[in-house]
């Protein structure tokens, strides 16, 4: 597996039907970039185009080689993956595939958090993104010489999904090899972001490749190590709140102590959506309403 100091090359043959290109857009949030891949030989199928760049767009066209390109499809519409998609789609007079809006896959908490405001998020949404197809959650699509599944996995986005063809995995950002999903409320609910790992975890896809980072070449260990570093940080959410009401903020300055300053924002937003998910669950419930800011306790703690 490739190290996040190992930059991957702009355009690979991953395996036979399959080119990966590298958008030019790294970020200690997309590490070297977006993954856009390839899929067929005589026609093609494009998963996550990536963000808006001529030049992307220009290298996908060119990996086409004159292929007819039949569908577009958008893991989830975070502008990393999906701003290129309508742009491409247009180029090559093809359907743009997906969930749904930016706006599909809420839980009804989500939801009326989305909608009341003051719980932040909104990070890298694509908020005009709208798919000229929605895909059903098991749906196949078939082209000239491919055939995708889709697979709706929320939790890192309410409308994000996987592409099953020929025994590999296309995961996006629900599962990396190099670093965890950020899970920021209202578009991710951890909840579901857990209840996604857990059926991706049941498969038996032989291969993984992410929309950032180097492909995962043993799916069920890193799906298990995943699981188990979302369970470890509830247990330590957990035993903070014993102590009395905390915010989120608070919660990460005790338990994050080793992450590095300019990750820390995204490390709050996650314990946000470890709280809202033990709400939902009836083990936790916050003091004075829902924020980004809100004090949480333990249910049945008591004033604090």
């Amino acid at each position: 597996m490739m190290t996040p100091g190992e930059v991957p090359a702009k355009r690979e043959e991953m395996e036979p039907g399959l080119i990966r290109l590298l958008a030019p857009n790294p970020s200690p949030m997309t590490l070297h970039g977006t993954n856009t891949y390839l899929i067929g030989e005589s026609s093609l199928a494009v998963i996550d185009p990536g963000p808006a760049n001529d030049a992307h767009l220009q290298a996908t066209l060119d990996a086409a080689a004159g292929r007819p390109i039949e569908a577009v499809f958008v893991t989830h519409s975070h502008v990393d993956h999906s701003r290129l998609a309508p742009v491409l789609a247009r180029e090559a007079g093809a359907p743009v595939l997906a969930f749904g809006d930016s706006t599909a896959g809420h839980s009804p908490l989500s939801a009326a958090l989305a909608k009341e405001g003051g719980i932040g998020g909104g990070e890298g949404v694509d908020a005009g993104f709208r798919p000229d197809r929605r895909l059903a959650d098991g749906e196949v699509v078939r082209g000239a010489d491919w055939e995708i599944t889709a697979l709706h996995t929320p939790g890192h986005f309410g409308n994000h999904m996987c592409f099953s063809w020929n025994g590999a995995l296309f995961t996006g950002d629900h599962v990396m090899g190099w670093a965890s999903s950020l899970v920021s409320p209202p578009d991710g609910n951890l909840a579901h972001f857990m209840a996604s790992c857990r059926r991706l975890l049941a498969r038996e896809d032989r291969i993984l490749y992410p929309g950032h980072g180097a492909p995962v070449r043993a799916p069920r260990k890193r799906i298990g190590e995943l699981i188990a570093h979302r369970e470890m940080r509830e247990a330590q959410i957990v035993e903070a709140l014993r102590s009395g009401p905390l915010t989120p903020a608070e919660i990460t300055a005790r338990i994050y102590r080793d992450t590095p300053p300019a990750l820390l924002a995204m490390a709050e937003r996650n314990v946000l959506a470890h709280l809202l998910a033990l709400m939902e669950s009836g083990r936790a419930e916050a003091v004075d309403g829902i924020s980004a800011n809100a004090r949480f306790r333990l249910a049945n703690a008591g004033a604090g």
